[in-house]
């Protein structure tokens, strides 16, 4: 059974893979036998948590902002000097606010769009070369699009970009999974419920109270766990994943779905 999510001679790329729910699954995969590939901004604190992942080279920080075109491209081609094959690809770098519905301005409408929706599918774009040469009969590549339990309720929250831009994620991920799969590569979406992070901390922080009403709602009685997400992100990136394609499975102890 163990041999069902092995990943063992497989290389990831993780956006967003240094901190809170990004961290999670880097730390996952490499413990599942992957070599990860994180993309995070420029900073001392993401180089030293890839650092503590590099044992036996499992673990690579590449420096981009995805905010923007250019930095999309240049994650792009320096994926492609890094691997020819990659096997797995998890978007889950993401930025988030909270704001009055008269409050929100474009700059932050359009740099939510940008980050959550149309950073990933340029990603996914560029990176289809590496992604069809990784695919083998029965063992197709993977996308792993991190979505949101935002984006399932009706509840807002005043994030109404961040909502908006994780409900195009899960239907581009139907999209593509319609196009991809019978190429051999699968796309899946997991939708988190909330976790500890620092988007999840600054959302408490700012409304006092929130975290314990939060938790007393959850019918599981806590935040989400690192296995939580890592165990369902190993699953679909692993043998034992490999007929699950155009999924959207929501990890949130039931919080949305009971």
């Amino acid at each position: 059974m163990t041999g069902l999510f092995d990943l063992a001679g497989k290389t990831a790329v993780v956006t967003g893979g240094a901190k809170g729910v990004g961290a999670m699954i880097s730390r996952s995969l490499v413990a599942a036998g992957a070599r990860v590939l994180i993309i995070a901004r420029p900073g001392a604190e993401n180089r030293a948590f890839a650092e503590t992942l590099n044992g036996d080279g499992k673990c690579q920080l590449l420096e981009h902002d995805l905010a923007t075109s250019a930095g999309v491209a240049a994650a792009v081609a320096d994926v492609g000097r890094a691997t020819d094959a990659l096997h797995i690809l998890v978007n889950n770098a993401g930025t988030f606010t909270a704001a009055a519905v008269d409050e929100i301005t474009p700059e932050q409408w359009d740099r939510e769009l940008a980050v959550n929706l149309r950073t990933p599918f340029f990603l996914i774009q560029g990176l289809l070369p590496q992604l069809s040469a990784a695919s083998q009969e029965g063992d197709p590549a993977r996308v792993i699009n991190i979505g949101s339990i935002a984006a399932l309720w009706a509840k807002s929250s005043s994030a109404y970009a961040y909502s908006a831009a994780k409900g195009g994620l899960h239907q581009l991920t139907r999209a593509l999974a319609s196009d991809l799969t019978r190429k051999g590569i699968n796309v899946n979406v997991v939708a988190p419920g909330f976790f500890p992070s620092d988007m999840t901390d600054g959302f408490f922080t700012a409304v006092p109270g929130l975290k314990d009403q939060m938790i007393e709602g959850i019918p599981a009685g806590r935040l989400g766990r690192e296995t939580d997400i890592g165990g369902a992100v190993v699953f679909l990136a692993s043998e034992a994943g490999s007929y699950v394609s155009g999924a959207i499975i929501p990890v949130e102890g039931a919080l949305w779905s009971a």
